[in-house]
């Protein structure tokens, strides 16, 4: 089951907004229909608010979902989802990449709050 409580937080060392993007290239979960697995690459964009998230944490959590039978959409909202009641960021972005699979690949994309810059 994908681990939330692995996750750990620092300070935000600056005042002024600013963006932070990290990429996982190696992100794996199965398939919940046929335990096959799954490979993605994770895209973490956000705006800190009083916090910043720890990137060894980051990384356990997600080798957390290595196991866990959850769909694409799951996987990203999720990973939204956790890390917005973690950082309460000014604005956060998921993007999941995930390998071709019969000829299909996919992007989803999940977003809390307004990118600063974009209004």
């Amino acid at each position: 089951m994908p681990d939330p409580s692995l996750l750990e937080t620092f300070p935000t060392p600056a005042e002024e907004p600013f963006v932070i993007e990290h990429v996982n290239e190696e992100f794996t979960s199965l398939c919940p229909n046929t335990g096959h697995p799954d490979f993605g690459r994770v895209v973490l964009r956000y705006c800190p608010g009083e916090t910043c998230v720890e990137l060894k944490s980051l990384k356990l959590y997600y080798q957390s979902f290595r196991n866990e039978g959850i769909f694409y959409e799951a996987v990203t909202n999720r990973i939204r989802d956790d890390l917005a009641e973690l950082l309460k960021p000014q604005w956060l972005e998921v993007i999941t990449e995930w390998k071709g699979r019969g000829g299909i690949s996919s992007r989803i994309i999940a977003r809390l709050g307004e990118e600063p810059g974009k209004s």
